[in-house]
């Protein structure tokens, strides 16, 4: 009869309903007999938790016992002392030229706590199969240190069919291990996880292997066992989903719940599964290092022990740490570099250094630029160092970088120099043996064991191949490579101390680079300028170029302003025949968006402003079908004024790779619709039809380019602008090059700026040669400015005393901006009537003071009469003479108002009338009186 121990329970497949049957499996066939009858199983979605495994026995979740793990619905495999049940290794011949080479021990080999790949020219494949009850996750961890392996994985169904996220090739790691999670679940039943490396055409290239660890897979529904903590780890509490591993200087057993300190004459490292030995410390367990200089230029020497510490230093013969601290002058900054705030810093493009101060270099020469690294206080930007396990690499040790020790003898020490590139070679011709750059270094090794040097160059650091290597010790010695194509870019030095696995047996073996030197390098610093060769000048090139408007004369180095008016493509010319004449209304390194023409005939100049025409404006010609019904179009890009700090225009191929792109005043590209979500439109066969701007005026012909009339008719008035552009580019049907002729008509009534149109005759797509294209740009902002020339005043009536002047536009005038019409004026003004009145009213006034001013007079002149005649009769009885006066009184007809004084201001009247009384005081007086006859004489009295 059979017993426990004679058969182990599964569960049958699913039925429709999810249900599921527990039957007894024997273990071997037709050994016993009277098995357990099958029983209903747990229902398939059923699981378990984290820590917890299935009895088969009761069906039910258990806890895990202490030292043991569980990830409930999931496996995991992190012991690899042998390849654990389920996984398959096998290798397979990848070159069909070696169908003699024998791959069948080409696998994938245990090594404890992970399994590494092979490392010869086959393939080697490790799969595991596993059947998913739900859908489920992968995780794993890998170390991918070298590119001349392709590591790739890819999971399949039980069809054989790859899942949806495919081959997924994994990333180079350089000392880390990275973790790698299936981005998609895995589905439900059978799943076959591959992982897969080959190598191709290895040669003597030293190979590291991929190494692989911690593969955890979830969606099993449940796990029928619980797994014990590997050796180095434990759990201490029942129903652990995972294990601890134990720290350093303590160990366990396979198994472990607690984890046991070692004596205090042994050590371990973390994770370990036993204790060893403390060794006597040695001057190779320990390193140094240099602190970054400080504000008084020195820097301190710094001794380290090497992590962890593994060595006694109380064992007879031990060494102690030396003192740390020791100060000590900083090296001198490396050529190309200048001191500043304690660290060197590269001198500024076109300067030159020797580790001192920056010199700009003179006209007419050029940095010779290069990587030049002899004094080391620090690691340079461009170099990196690393290892395949955590701990310390290269460091620097002021007169040479040295390797430190490792963590174990075969770890690869490595040291990367990377370089974005190389100038052109100051050599004429361009073949495959033109030597771009060349790299020299000086270095020494120091070994008692087998220890290996590298060097290695490719294209970035994850693509090189072995250019030479050393083996054991070697004498201070240099080494050099010609660089002969432009993606060497990366530089790597490797140093192993030994192939045979140890921890620490060979850690004073080290190697020392002294000084690396690599030349003509792109971004890098200079310790010298050189004389430029400029034959043609090159814009690209380092040569220190002239002040703009200036040419160099050749073989001298000096530098001479062009003649007035004129211009000079290349700061880097050479020769007073760089000089260009500006074209007509065109002023050199100027970008003008004004413009004065004179009008002719004695006519004030008039004044353009196109700056609002300067932006990249597109046109586009008519639609056009080939022959098989798909309709494209030729569209234009014009940018009127130029391109200096402004965009120029651009046409671009996007339906290529090359992505080309074409840059200049006018362009051409054939755009088709596309039915691409992402793209519009798509733009193919860009080319430029205007580079440079010859000139600007109002003739229909300027250098060779002709834009007739009969294109564009207009009706007789001003001319139109026109912009003459040329274009380098020399095609086969055009010798001297495209050309375009830009005409700007002024129309007032158009307020965009894009309205532009191609001839509307044979000449539709824009020319009617090929080589020449015509264009008419019609707005408001190709009118000359306005000025007072343009308009004239109206003035009206006057009209209750005012009198409005409006200015209005003369007939027949185009333009636009400038000087704005003025505001109606309002003046106060008199009519003639009232003129008329004033003139009537002061006319009688007048005549009114003449007529009393005439009565006035008469009257007076009859009183003086009256008087006159009455003396006269007086002097006629007395002959004269007077009677002497009784009295003073007022005689008859006379007014007592003439004897009166006014005091008082007198008016005009009164003024006038004492005048009159004046005048007849001396009348009176001028009367000559006769003689008595008694002789005695007589005198009038007044």
């Amino acid at each position: 009869m059979c017993t426990e121990s004679d058969y182990h329970f599964e569960y049958t497949q699913c039925d429709v309903l999810g249900s599921r049957w527990r039957v007894a499996i024997p273990n071997k066939v037709e050994t016993c007999s009277g098995l357990p009858d099958p029983v209903k199983g747990t229902q398939c979605t059923f699981t378990c938790k984290e820590g917890e495994y299935l009895d088969m026995q009761s069906q039910q979740c258990q806890k895990c016992a202490a030292g043991t793990y569980s990830l409930g619905t999931g496996v995991a495999f992190d012991e690899w002392d042998s390849l654990p049940s389920g996984f398959v290794s096998h290798g397979v011949t990848t070159n069909e030229d070696s169908a003699n080479t024998n791959c069948s021990n080409s696998t994938w080999t245990p090594q404890g706590e992970y399994i590494a790949s092979n490392t010869d020219e086959c393939t080697a494949a490790l799969s595991y199969a596993v059947n998913l009850k739900q859908p489920g996750s992968l995780t794993f961890e890998y170390l991918y240190p070298d590119s001349n392996i392709y590591f790739e994985f890819f999971v399949q169904s039980e069809q054989c069919q790859s899942r949806e996220n495919g081959v997924q090739w994994m990333t180079v790691s350089e000392k880390n291990w990275n973790t790698y999670r299936v981005c998609t679940e895995l589905s439900n039943g059978n799943n076959v996880l591959y992982w897969r490396t080959s190598a191709f055409a290895l040669h003597n290239r030293v190979v590291k292997p991929v190494l692989l660890r911690n593969i955890q897979i979830s969606g099993v529904a449940y796990t029928s066992e619980c797994f014990h903590c590997k050796p180095g780890t434990h759990s201490a509490q029942p129903g652990s989903a995972h294990c601890d591993p134990c720290p350093p200087n303590s160990y366990s057993n396979k198994g472990a719940t607690v984890c046991h300190e070692c004596e205090n004459d042994q050590y371990a490292l973390a994770g370990s599964g036993s204790c060893k030995p403390r060794p006597a410390c040695k001057n190779s367990d320990y390193f140094y290092t240099h602190t970054p200089c400080d504000a008084e230029g020195k820097t301190q020497l710094m001794y380290k022990w090497i992590a962890p510490k593994i060595c006694n230093e109380t064992a007879d013969g031990a060494v102690t740490l030396p003192a740390s601290g020791n100060k000590q002058s900083c090296p001198p900054c490396n050529p190309g570099f200048f001191m500043s705030n304690s660290t060197c810093q590269a001198c500024p493009e076109g300067h030159y250094s020797n580790g001192t101060d920056c010199s700009e270099c003179p006209v007419g020469t050029e940095p010779v630029t290069e990587f030049e690294y002899k004094w080391w206080n620090t690691m340079p930007a461009n170099m990196k160092s690393s290892v395949f396990r955590q701990g310390y690499t290269w460091e620097v040790a002021g007169d040479y970088i040295y390797t430190t020790p490792a963590e174990q003898d075969t770890d690869y020490m490595t040291l990367m120099l990377n370089v974005p590139g190389y100038r052109q070679p100051h050599a004429a011709a361009m073949d495959t043996q033109t030597e771009f750059s060349r790299i020299s270094f000086v270095f020494e090794t120091v070994c008692a064991a087998d220890c290996k040097l590298y060097f290695l160059a490719g294209s970035s650091r994850w693509y090189n191949d072995e250019m030479e290597h050393w083996t054991g010790s070697a004498e201070k010695q240099s080494y050099s490579y010609v660089i002969l194509s432009n993606r060497t870019l990366s530089f790597t030095w490797l140093f192993q101390r030994t192939e045979q696995f140890n921890e620490r047996k060979y850690s004073a073996d080290i190697a020392k680079i002294y000084s690396i030197h690599i030349t003509n390098v792109m971004g890098g610093v200079a310790s010298r300028c050189r004389r430029c060769a400029l034959p043609s000048g090159v814009e690209t090139s380092a040569c220190v170029p002239c002040p703009q408007g200036h040419y160099m004369v050749n073989g001298t180095g000096e530098c001479r302003r062009c003649p007035p008016n004129t211009f000079i493509r290349s700061s880097y010319s050479v020769g007073p025949e760089a000089c260009i004449q500006c074209g007509p209304n065109l002023k050199p390194n100027k970008v003008r968006v004004s413009l004065d023409l004179r009008a002719g005939g004695g006519a004030p100049p008039l004044h353009y402003d196109f700056s609002p025409l300067s932006n990249v404006t597109g046109s586009h010609g008519g639609p056009r079908f080939t022959n098989r019904g798909v309709r494209y179009f030729t569209h234009f890009n014009v940018a009127l004024c130029g391109a200096e700090s402004r965009t120029p225009a651009s046409c671009l191929d996007n339906v290529t790779e090359s992505g080309r792109e074409v840059k200049g005043y006018i362009c051409q590209s054939t755009m088709v619709p596309s039915g691409i979500r992402s793209q519009s439109l798509v733009s193919s066969l860009p080319f430029l039809i205007g580079d440079s701007l010859i000139g600007v005026t109002t003739e229909t012909t300027l250098d060779g380019i002709s834009s007739p009339d009969r294109l564009f008719p207009s009706a007789p008035g001003r001319p139109d602008i026109i912009f003459y552009y040329k274009s380098s580019d020399v095609t086969q049907a055009c010798k001297q090059g495209r050309a375009a002729a830009v005409r700007l008509r002024c129309n007032p009534a158009v307020t965009a700026t894009d309205h532009i149109t191609l001839p509307s005759t044979n000449c539709s797509e824009g020319t009617c040669d090929g080589c020449t294209f015509h264009f008419l740009w019609e707005s408001q902002h190709a009118c000359p400015l306005c000025t007072r020339d343009h308009y004239k005043p109206i003035v009206s009536e006057c009209a209750q005393g005012i009198q409005r002047t409006t200015y209005v536009w003369k007939e027949h005038v185009q333009c636009y901006g400038g000087e704005s019409l003025p505001a109606q004026t309002v003046n106060a003004c008199v009519n003639l009537d009232f003129w008329l009145k004033f003139g009537v009213l002061t006319g009688a006034i007048a005549a009114l003071l003449l007529i009393l001013i005439s009565c006035y007079f008469w009257k007076k002149t009859r009183r003086l009469e009256y008087k006159y005649s009455k003396l006269m009769m007086s002097s006629g009885d007395t002959e004269c003479k007077l009677p002497a006066a009784d009295s003073c009184a007022i005689m008859e007809g006379e007014d007592a108002e003439d004897e009166l004084m006014d005091l008082t201001r007198k008016s005009f009247f009164t003024k006038m009338k004492a005048f009159s009384r004046e005048v007849t005081d001396l009348l009176h007086q001028c009367l000559p009186l006769s003689r008595s006859d008694d002789g005695a004489d007589a005198t009038a009295e007044s």
